[in-house]
């Protein structure tokens, strides 16, 4: 009987829906008039998948995923991340929500330069008042192969390094949700190889919920679900 309860459990933490667009529209002045960037998007994302955002430049995938992890509203339009309406909140209100459950993973790392390898995955923790930020923190760092570099600046590594770090302290704050923007972008084929194997690694083991945006069909495929979006419309 608990194998069963257990069963149905997990079934239902599966199909809960962890982020919800409804009738999303985004248009930005400019000087011969409004420009359409996203056009009645409808997105539902459960928990403990995986969703390639794909698409051609320019195709509005970028400026939508700003707008489901409440980095960005829409001009019109709603969107729910785990039980908060963030299109409801001000900008202070969706930094909490953000710092709650949301990690990142950008294409050009975004490290703080003055800050070391091991404080630069910290800082999450530390912000949210964790105890344990720098055993989580050392712990994270040995898990990408980083034990030995912890008091290197990013000057002092090189991209894929720098990219690893950035994976590190985006899991640091225990996300729900991991976005991620061309984390593959500014790396050589065989670096990208291996971000791309560390970053499905550690989403299975946190069972986070990942979204991200790319050119990078290797990356793509090794999502559980694409949304291609062509002239700001989800298109399949």
């Amino acid at each position: 009987m608990n194998l069963v309860n257990q069963s149905e459990q997990n079934v239902q933490s599966k199909q809960r829906i962890v982020i919800r667009a409804e009738s999303i529209n985004k248009t930005v002045p400019t000087a011969e008039g409004s420009l359409i960037i996203l056009d009645a998007v409808d997105l539902s994302i459960e928990a403990g998948q995986s969703v390639a955002i794909v698409g051609a430049s320019g195709s509005g995938k970028t400026t939508l995923l700003g707008i489901l992890a409440g980095l960005d509203l829409p001009s019109t339009g709603k969107v729910w991340l785990e039980d908060a309406e963030l299109t409801a909140l001000d900008e202070e209100q969706r930094a909490l929500v953000r710092g709650r459950c949301v990690g990142f993973v950008f294409q050009s790392f975004q490290l703080l330069d003055s800050l070391t390898a091991i404080e630069n995955v910290m800082l999450p923790a530390e912000l949210r008042g964790d105890a344990s930020a720098a055993t989580d923190a050392r712990a994270l760092l040995e898990q990408v192969g980083l034990g030995a570099r912890t008091h290197h600046y990013p000057r002092q590594l090189s991209g894929g390094e720098q990219q690893r770090v950035a994976i590190a302290r985006a899991f640091a704050s225990k996300p729900s949700v991991l976005f991620a923007d061309e984390p593959t972008g500014n790396l050589d084929t065989t670096t990208g190889e291996r971000v791309i194997d560390l970053l499905f690694d550690l989403n299975r083991a946190f069972a986070t919920t990942l979204i991200l945006v790319t050119h990078d069909e290797r990356l793509a495929s090794r999502c559980s679900r694409r949304v291609v979006i062509s002239g700001g419309r989800i298109v399949s």
